[in-house]
């Protein structure tokens, strides 16, 4: 009976043995078919998620699962090979370049769009721009109140600095522009994401906050559409209409030290320098040719991709490919 048993028991491993391997011998990830996970800047994060919905409608068995994460958390990922592809606001260093080729690691980089750092205000807010002079100072602390700015109804009310978080690549960009990498004032605070940011600033009249142009396109219609309507009028449309703001919260126009009259970030203004608050958006893979990772990356340097950038009121802006295979 015993001898039975083991001869039953050996015949159905046999016999599952020889059906996995008569199955479907697809490789488990391929540029078009599988599962990715990816680090993106959280700043980015409303571009993103309208890239991931139409490349997973265009490619049913794909899944890109974006963790939203600070960009140095980002980076530390990618040299950690926890991830092979990241989304942030600048390019490797030729010292990160050096790490990955010593890892034995290909990588490509390519810059997919430029972004502008929007200024929000609460619609109580009664002054009509702010300067680059402005910013610094209430940076640092210098100004404290709205009064102080600029006679303003809100004179007595004491500004509060809003950043979508403390190590995302708005603030290093600030801190950067405004205070050669030092600290910021004691009235800058950090909230845990970019809707975080809107929100406090659509409910508190004395808040101004700092977050990535594409999360204030007006009711961002386009990206309610259904998918498939969506994914045919990226195929065959090329005209792309004028992109406004919500007009939850109040849009603040910036002057450049050289300018004499302030403007807001729309694309024409970004395209022509006019709006001093810009930044890279970078994709970073170090992924193998043929992997879903890569083929992502493809897909946002491709034309639909770029579209996408386009609608959603920040400008596409990839240049040619880099990449080094390590030998």
């Amino acid at each position: 009976m015993r001898r039975s048993n083991i001869l039953v028991m050996v015949s159905l491993l046999v016999l599952a043995m020889l059906a996995s391997a008569c199955g479907d011998r697809r490789p488990k990830s391929t540029s078009t078919r599988g599962i990715a996970r990816i680090m993106c800047d959280e700043s980015f994060q409303s571009v993103l998620e309208q890239e991931i919905a139409v490349f997973e409608y265009q490619y049913p068995e794909a899944s890109i699962m974006p963790d939203y994460v600070n960009e140095g958390a980002a980076l530390d990922s990618l040299f950690n090979k926890k991830v092979d592809l990241i989304i942030t606001s600048h390019d490797l260093t030729a010292e990160q370049k050096k790490l990955l080729k010593k890892a034995g690691r290909g990588y490509r980089t390519r810059m997919i769009a430029v972004d502008a750092i929007a200024i929000i205000v609460n619609k109580q807010n009664d002054i009509d721009e702010l300067s680059m002079e402005d910013l610094r100072d209430i940076f640092t602390g210098k100004v404290k109140r709205w009064g102080e700015v600029f006679p303003t109804k809100l004179k007595n009310d004491t500004i509060k600095v809003m950043f979508d978080g403390s190590g995302t690549g708005v603030v290093h960009y600030m801190k950067n522009k405004f205070l050669n990498g030092g600290n910021f004032g004691p009235n800058v605070y950090a909230r845990q994401s970019s809707l975080d940011v809107f929100d406090a600033v659509e409910k508190y009249k004395n808040v101004i906050g700092f977050i990535g142009v594409s999360w204030i396109t007006s009711d961002l219609k386009a990206a309610e559409k259904p998918i498939a309507e969506k994914y045919e009028e990226l195929k065959n449309n090329n005209e792309v209409s004028v992109i406004d703001f919500t007009d939850r919260i109040k849009v603040m126009p910036l002057r450049g030290d050289d300018k004499v009259q302030g403007v807001k970030p729309y694309q024409a203004h970004i395209y022509s320098g006019e709006y001093p608050l810009v930044r890279e958006i970078w994709a970073i893979d170090a992924s193998y040719n043929g992997m879903l990772d890569h083929g992502f990356f493809t897909f946002l340097t491709g034309v639909i991709g770029q579209k996408i950038i386009l609608q959603t009121g920040i400008l596409p802006a990839a240049e040619p490919v880099r990449y080094v295979e390590v030998q």
